[in-house]
């Protein structure tokens, strides 16, 4: 056996961390874009999400222990562990899997790609930091850069096509983004970047009109000279993810970002990262994924669940759906909870409980955003036990204006919003709910929710079957409606 012997790797962490350890194996296929199944049958949508969080478990991996200083990493943050860590991988996956460790130590490297039945365990005093050379992401792979398909840049951390795979632990990753590494490229001063200096504009321009235009993805090859950012954590097409325990720092642009997986567990991992784009938690085209207390201080959305954009994410057709937030605390953000704007692809079957929300620099808590662009559709989002401390702008927003707006021909279909048992102690203003006069929000319902403090009034365009039960704005009970 390579590396710890099991006995010197327990007593090192003390216990295995849950997911690693204990599970079940579950060996469904990719995710697809037929009618929901399984748990989303029955009328109580929260027996469906008891029995969405009971499926989802993490995977098992075999009592192998491979230290990666035994494949020559060194945790003094200058050497160069790329290699170590191939290596080590390599190893455990050519024995049949298990964990690869990082003990104490700062560890620099380049990307990392995962094989099946391989965890990553990050020890508490370790991280690894991730070298904020370009080249060092290269060769380019299958991704997605704000919901389109590509050939670029690898995210730090990815998978292709493999199962039973994990990231735990209670160390850290960095990807030591800031405003001289990754971030200029999002073209915004804030973010470093100078007139004259190159940004991601003109090739997220010529991405965008590739997919228009049906180019194949083969063809969209970018990388080196696009200057678009990768992901951090990317399992793309996977099946059996655990993400658990690890500290977030600095990434490029989106956090955790399942795409096309199934079966993806995200437990008590914190993210902490306040760059363009740094969204926390981004599934796309997933199902039957859980995100459990996690604690999320983001430059965006705190958690956006996303299923392609525009012409690329019709083309993909493959929805986000049957996905389970809960125990969550939410600090900086765009918005908490979020759904879209890359949602064409569709969103079904979400729910949202007992979280927590609270921060000046928190704009909305639960956002939907969509345009005419986009398309696609929300539908059946159930979100109960939300406490909201302060958030700057609205609780509740719905915005069918986001970016591109309506007249392109997209219409989204948003319907089945129930919230319930939500109390705000300050906002903005309680709800921002704009739909279109020929396509308008359909079925929102709130039940037991208090708005204690707001200063704006609210905002309702084209929404139809808006629903109030026992909700209050400023202390006075607005009139109950129609079931």
């Amino acid at each position: 056996m390579e590396g710890f012997r099991r006995r010197e790797f327990l007593r090192r962490i003390g216990v295995l961390t849950g997911g690693a350890a204990s599970g079940v194996l579950l060996g469904h296929g990719a995710a697809t874009a037929g009618p929901t199944s399984g748990p989303t049958s029955g009328s109580d949508p929260w027996r469906r999400a008891d029995v969405l969080a009971a499926r989802v478990r993490p995977p098992r991996f075999a009592h192998r222990y491979f230290d990666v200083t035994r494949f020559g990493a060194v945790g003094d943050g200058v050497t160069d562990c790329t290699t170590a860590f191939r290596r080590a991988i390599q190893a455990c996956a050519g024995s049949g899997g298990g964990h690869v460790v990082v003990p104490a130590g700062r560890f620099a490297t380049g990307a990392i790609r995962l094989l099946s039945n391989i965890n990553l365990h990050i020890t508490k005093d370790a991280t690894i930091a991730f070298v904020t050379d370009p080249r060092a992401y290269l060769p380019v792979v299958l991704t997605r850069f704000e919901g389109t398909e590509l050939y670029n840049y690898s995210p730090m951390i990815y998978a292709y096509g493999q199962h039973d795979i994990a990231v735990t632990g209670r160390g850290t990753v960095d990807a030591q983004s800031d405003n001289a590494h990754w971030w200029p490229w999002s073209g915004k001063t804030r973010y470093g970047w100078q007139p004259g200096q190159p940004s991601q504009t003109a090739a997220r321009d010529r991405l965008r009109a590739m997919a228009e235009q049906a180019v194949p993805v083969e063809q969209r090859v970018f990388g080196e000279g696009g200057y678009l950012r990768p992901s951090f954590i990317q399992p793309y097409r996977c099946r059996n993810v655990l993400i658990e325990g690890i500290t977030v720092h600095n990434s490029p642009m989106w956090e955790i970002h399942p795409v096309l997986s199934e079966n993806v567990l995200v437990r008590d991992v914190t993210v902490n990262t306040h760059g363009p784009n740094n969204d926390g938690c981004n599934p796309e085209s997933s199902r039957y994924v859980v995100i459990r207390g996690c604690s999320f201080d983001t430059g965006d959305d705190c958690i956006a669940i996303k299923s392609g954009r525009n012409a690329d994410g019709r083309r993909v057709n493959v929805p986000s759906e049957l996905i389970l937030v809960e125990d969550c605390q939410f600090r900086a953000g765009h918005g908490g909870v979020t759904v879209g704007s890359e949602m064409s692809g569709g969103v079904r079957d979400v729910f949202a409980r007992n979280l927590h929300l609270s921060s000046p620099d928190l704009d909305i808590a639960l956002r939907f955003k969509t345009n005419s662009m986009r398309g696609g559709f929300v539908e059946n989002f159930y979100a109960r036990d939300i406490t909201v401390g302060t958030v700057a702008a609205s609780a509740i927003e719905i915005d069918f204006n986001y970016d591109e707006g309506p007249g392109h021909g997209f219409n989204p279909l948003v319907r089945g919003i129930d919230i319930r048992d939500m109390t705000v102690e300050t906002a903005r203003r309680a709800l921002s709910l704009r739909g279109y006069p020929e396509a308008p929000i359909r079925d929102v319902r709130l039940t037991r929710v208090n708005f204690k403090q707001v200063s704006q009034p609210d905002i309702v365009e084209n929404v139809t079957g808006l629903r109030l039960r026992e909700v209050y704005e400023n202390g006075q009970r607005l009139p109950d409606t129609a079931a």
